[in-house]
């Protein structure tokens, strides 16, 4: 070879082509971005469907809360000496108060179609009164019954001023401007999963009529609504009315053909038809008056458990309220409108107390999955449901027919509607930075904790002594940490927002999405407030500009 100076090196390989890393499964499937709003509601809070199916849908709203009458009704009664005529008219002071409730709260209160019923946080205080009663001297069973309902109605009275201070001071509403999205998760999901013992465990109680129930509305509602567009709107608004008759008729010819002559009495008063005994006991005609059951009676010892209920219907009415906002197409409530809902609420339990009902109002888990199911989120709907409860509550024999369905009947509907419920509150997550180690961990801990706490306080209390965990010299001190803890939406709401606002909160302030969450707690914050919550006519001249 000749070396002549001149030879070039060798040009360099060309650099590999760059790969950008794509995330994990970002290719695989469109995206959703988050949404304020539900797409597929047919009617929200400000439309309305047609004057025939408004009717009949105020009429479903009215028999989905009727089981929670019923409910606390039947267990609450007997063991205060009440007999089934007792018991029926019970459930007409249950029934008008809750029509009265929900007028207020649908006109003046939080403005959305929550229907307001019977809470089974009273559960305990009122088991606690009747012990104290127990071991006394009557001349009748009947005389104890009176003698302790007037005990429930002094303490509710007096307790009801709870909400009222809460509410009216606008301290509530302060305090619900502390939550973000990665509270409302578990708090709103424990809505609805925090009373899964009225689901399954009471439709088991008679369950070749509560599975048949839960498989039939869950088959008519959503599977045969797609066999035919004609079909598709009727089911899936009307389906639960379908079911209910289609089951009722079933368990009836079960009673008259004596398929429960030869067994327990437990299973003949879940299974039977003719074991409620209302329909012979209830009056023709009879208006729920102040102090019908005479005049109440005031002590401390009774008053302090009812204010730890009136304190627990706040945290979860709240909660209702929110997940009421998703399903009614509505931006979730602000704090002025949350506290002059629970100001609103305090003022129905004052006349729950006066007009004699056995426990304490809030909103009504069930008929809120009710709009998820129907897809119908109107105000009005739910506003003329209370007609009929105003009907059913003074004219007793119609009511007492309804109030005759089987209890299993109820529990199997309240497995797709207090589903339905827990899920809207998952739909919060999207707010939030959901690959965030810390918003996963405040989640978690706060919704395990409130199942795992709220159930140890629940399988510890004895129902029949109303003794829970929590068992010191003090009764009033027990019946008030026994029903706070045995509430799931009140530990999952005290755990997590304790977490959220203490672990890492400023920096982790976008995470968490309280840039998307605090505008909606002004009254100002979103053009959108002023529409959903403002009074209807001209109530806003009577009304102090602070609870506008």
């Amino acid at each position: 070879m000749v070396e002549n100076g001149h030879e070039q090196p060798p040009a360099p390989a060309p650099p590999p082509p760059t790969t950008v890393q794509q995330p994990l499964g970002s290719a695989r499937g469109p995206a959703y971005p988050p949404a304020e709003q539900l797409l597929q509601l047919n009617y929200c809070i400000h439309s309305n469907p047609s004057w025939a199916q408004t009717a009949i849908l105020a009429f479903q709203h009215y028999i989905v809360m009727l089981g929670s009458i019923v409910m606390v009704a039947s267990f609450l009664v007997p063991r205060m000496g009440g007999d089934a005529g007792d018991k029926a008219r019970v459930i007409q002071a249950l029934l008008f108060m809750s029509g009265l409730n929900t007028l207020l709260q649908a006109l003046l209160g939080t403005r959305l179609p929550t229907v307001m019923g019977p809470s089974f946080a009273y559960i305990l205080a009122v088991l606690s009164i009747i012990n104290d009663f127990r071991d006394e001297d009557f001349a009748s069973e009947h005389e104890r019954f009176l003698r302790t309902m007037r005990a429930i109605q002094g303490s509710l009275i007096i307790s009801s001023f709870i909400n009222m201070l809460l509410g009216f001071s606008r301290a509530w509403g302060e305090f619900t401007k502390f939550f973000s999205p990665v509270i409302i998760v578990p708090y709103v999901c424990l809505v609805g999963l925090g009373l899964f013992g009225r689901g399954f465990p009471q439709l088991a109680t008679c369950v070749e009529i509560g599975l048949p129930m839960l498989v039939f509305l869950v088959v008519f509602q959503q599977y045969m609504k797609r066999l035919h567009p004609a079909a598709h709107p009727i089911l899936e608004r009307f389906a639960l009315l379908f079911c209910i008759g289609l089951v009722w008729a079933f368990a009836a010819i079960l009673t008259v053909a004596g398929a429960y002559n030869n067994v327990g009495d437990a299973t003949k008063r879940s299974c039977r038809t003719d074991r409620s005994y209302l329909l012979s006991s209830a009056p023709w005609i009879k208006i729920p008056y102040p102090f019908q059951w005479g005049t109440p009676i005031f002590r401390a010892s009774h008053v302090f458990g009812m204010m730890g209920a009136a304190l627990v219907t706040t945290v979860e009415s709240t909660g209702t309220f929110i997940a009421a906002s998703r399903f009614a197409g509505a931006t979730p409530p602000p704090a002025h409108v949350l506290s002059r809902s629970i100001g609103l609420q305090g003022v129905g339990q004052l006349l729950d107390g006066i007009f004699g009902s056995i426990v304490g109002t809030n909103a009504s888990v069930e008929n809120v999955g009710l709009l998820a199911l129907t897809h119908v989120g109107s105000r009005r709907v739910v506003q003329i449901s209370t007609a009929f409860m105003f009907f059913f509550s003074i004219f007793g024999k119609f009511g007492a027919f309804f109030a005759s369905i089987p209890l299993p009947i109820f529990a199997a509907i309240y497995c797709v509607l207090y589903g339905l419920v827990a899920a809207v509150g998952v739909t919060f997550i999207q707010f939030t930075n959901n690959n965030s180690m810390r918003n996963i961990y405040v989640m978690g801990l706060s919704l395990f904790l409130g199942i795992s706490i709220a159930q140890y306080f629940v399988m510890s209390t004895n129902m029949g002594s109303g003794h829970g965990p929590v068992n010191t010299g003090g009764g009033w001190f027990n019946d008030i940490l026994n029903t706070i803890f045995a509430s799931g939406p009140m530990v999952a709401m005290i755990v997590g927002s304790i977490l959220d606002n203490t672990l890492d909160a400023h920096h982790a302030h976008d995470e968490r999405g309280v840039p998307w969450w605090a505008p909606f707690q002004h009254k100002k914050g979103d053009s959108r407030n002023e529409e959903f919550y403002s009074f209807p006519l001209r109530f806003n001249e009577y009304i102090p500009t602070r609870f506008l």
